[in-house]
């Protein structure tokens, strides 16, 4: 881990592309400004811990429903099969 002291108005470059601009420092606050490209997520951490917790509840979801599938009952039926049913014409 990189610990770094800033003054408000200082910069922080990683990578080439993301600059963070250190707006204002007070007390047990800091507020800092991020810029970086729209395909890099820049989230809060508890904003991204929910979000993963979402995923894997959402993950985890889909694996039980796919069990369900496993307690349906088998059928000989073709699953395509289609029944027709003719009507003769009164004459």
């Amino acid at each position: 881990m990189l610990i770094l002291s800033r003054k408000n108005g200082q910069k922080i470059i990683i990578n080439d592309n993301i600059e963070i601009t250190i707006l204002e420092s007070k007390n047990d606050n800091c507020k800092i400004a991020i810029n970086a490209p729209r395909d890099v997520k820049v989230y809060r951490e508890e904003v991204y811990k929910q979000i993963k917790s979402s995923n894997q509840m959402s993950t985890d979801s889909l694996t039980d429903l796919s069990k369900l599938a496993d307690l349906m009952p088998k059928t000989n039926d073709e699953p395509n099969k289609k029944t027709i049913i003719l009507k003769k014409k009164s004459e």
